[in-house]
C-alpha cells in the first residue's frame, strides 16, 4: 500500500467508524450478521500485555465485539476470557501475524487495531530474521490489511528501546517525546521496534479502501512489570533455586518502571482520542512516553522491592566490574559474527544488553498526559500489592513442587 497510497490533510474530520462484520478463521464467538456499535481487534491479545487492554476495553461504550488475535492462546487465558463472554462478544483468532489471510479476516469490519504482538528477543537464542519478520513484516502487514480492510484506527506499541540508550556512560534524564533520541543498535529487538514504529506513523494519513483515512500513533511505555512479567517470573524462578538470593545484574541502572495496568489504560485513551474529532488531530502521527508513578530505582531495587516482604534478598557479592562485561559480552558477539557463515552461535549476552540493564534513562509523560488525558489508573502501592501477591502464588507453587519431589 506505500507507494500507491495518498496522503490526506490532517485538518480534514476523521472518518466515521464503521459496524463491524465478522469473519470466521479459527475463531469462536463469529457469526455472519453485521453488529451494531464499534469493534477492535487486539493482537498479542494472549500476552502480558495484552489481556490487561482486552479486560480494559469490555468497559468501553457501544463497543460490540473485541477480536482477539494471537498465535496460541493458553489454556488459562481462554479461560479468563469465557468469564467476559456475557459482557460482550469476545472472538478468539489464533492465526499468525505473518499470515496474510489471516489477517485480512481479522480485519474485516474491524473499527479500530490495538496491535501489541511481538517478538522480544533480548539476549535470547531467538533468530534474528525470526525477530525482525515478526516485529517489521508483520506490522507492515497489519497496516496494509487495515488499509485494504477500511480499518480507521491503528495504536502500536512501541518501546523507549527505539530511543536508546545506547550507551551506560551517558545519562538520560526526564527525556520528553520534543528532544531527539533514537537507538543506535542493530540489535534485532532495538532495529525491529524502531523501523515497525516508523512504518506505523508514516502510515498515519493513508487513504482507505473506501476512501477513509487511517489515523496511527505509538505508545512507548518503559520497562513494564507486573504480575504475569516474564522477566519477572525468570528473575523469581532463578532466586527460588538459589535460596531466595535475587541476581544483581543491573545496581548501576536508574529507570522510572510502569506498571502493565497503566500501560493498558494508555492504550484504552489513545483509543478513546483517535475516536474523538476534536482530540485525534493532536494524537495523529504521534508517539507518546508512557510511565506512573512507580518509584525511580535500579531493576535490581525493583525486584527487591516487589520481593523483599516474601523473604528474598539481593545479591550481596561483589561482582564483575560493568567495563569487564562489557568487553566480554564485545568478545562474544566478534565469536559469533566470525562463526556465522558456519555456525549461528546467539551471546547471551550482549553490549546492548549490559547498557539497557545498567543506564540511568527516565522518561516524562507529560505529553500523554496533555493529549490523552492520561494519568496512572493504578498507583505504586496498589501495583506493587498486584504484583507481590502474584510472586507468592510462584512461592507456593515452588514449595509444592519440592514436596512432591519429597515424597
Amino acid at each position: 500500500m506505500k507507494s500507491k497510497v495518498r496522503r490526506r490533510s490532517r485538518k480534514e474530520q476523521p472518518i466515521k467508524l464503521q459496524a463491524c462484520l465478522p469473519q470466521s478463521d479459527k475463531a469462536t464467538s463469529l457469526t455472519g450478521l453485521a453488529m451494531a456499535g464499534w469493534s477492535c481487534l487486539v493482537t498479542g491479545a494472549g500476552g502480558f500485555l495484552g489481556q490487561r487492554i482486552v479486560h480494559l476495553l469490555v468497559e468501553e461504550k457501544e463497543l460490540q465485539e473485541i477480536r482477539a488475535l494471537d498465535k496460541v492462546f493458553k489454556p488459562e487465558v481462554r479461560e479468563e476470557f469465557s468469564k467476559l463472554q456475557n459482557k460482550i462478544r469476545l472472538t478468539l483468532l489464533e492465526g499468525d501475524i505473518l499470515d496474510k489471510e489471516c489477517l485480512r479476516r481479522a480485519c474485516q469490519g474491524v473499527s479500530a487495531v490495538i496491535h501489541t504482538a511481538c517478538v522480544i528477543g533480548l539476549g535470547s537464542c531467538i533468530r534474528r530474521e525470526t525477530i525482525m519478520m515478526v516485529n517489521l513484516k508483520g506490522t507492515e502487514m497489519l497496516l496494509d490489511a487495515c488499509a485494504r480492510a477500511s480499518v480507521p484506527i491503528f495504536i502500536y506499541t512501541s518501546t523507549i528501546k527505539v530511543a536508546g540508550p545506547n550507551s551506560y556512560r551517558e545519562a538520560m534524564h526526564n527525556v520528553s517525546e520534543e528532544e531527539h533520541h533514537e537507538t543506535a543498535w542493530s540489535t534485532p529487538y532495538s532495529l525491529s521496534k524502531k523501523l515497525a514504529e516508523k512504518a506505523t506513523l508514516q502510515a498515519d494519513g493513508w487513504i482507505l479502501q473506501n476512501g477513509g483515512t487511517l489515523h496511527t500513533c505509538a505508545l512507548r511505555p518503559t520497562y513494564i512489570y507486573g504480575e504475569g512479567s516474564i522477566f519477572l517470573y525468570q528473575f523469581i524462578s532463578e532466586a527460588l533455586e538459589n535460596n531466595g538470593i535475587l541476581i544483581s545484574n543491573s545496581k548501576f541502572s536508574f529507570v522510572n518502571p510502569v506498571y502493565v495496568g497503566n500501560v493498558a489504560w494508555a492504550h484504552i485513551l489513545a483509543l478513546r482520542g483517535l475516536r474523538d474529532p476534536k482530540k485525534a488531530p493532536n494524537i495523529r502521527g504521534q508517539f507518546y512516553y508512557i510511565a506512573d508513578d512507580t518509584p525511580h530505582q535500579s531493576y535490581d531495587d525493583l525486584n527487591y522491592a516487589l520481593s523483599k516482604e516474601l523473604g528474598f534478598r539481593l545479591d550481596s557479592r561483589a561482582g564483575i566490574p560493568l567495563f569487564l562485561r562489557y568487553w566480554h559480552a564485545f568478545l562474544l558477539e566478534l565469536l559469533s559474527f566470525l562463526l556465522w557463515p558456519v555456525y549461528r552461535y546467539q551471546p547471551a549476552v550482549t553490549r546492548c544488553l549490559l547498557t539497557t540493564l545498567n543506564s540511568v534513562y527516565t522518561f516524562s509523560y507529560k505529553k500523554a498526559q496533555r493529549d490523552l488525558g492520561y494519568e496512572p489508573l493504578f498507583s505504586w502501592e496498589t501495583a506493587k500489592q498486584k504484583t507481590m501477591e502474584w510472586i507468592s502464588s510462584l512461592v507456593q507453587q515452588h514449595k509444592e513442587k519440592l514436596k512432591t519431589k519429597t515424597h
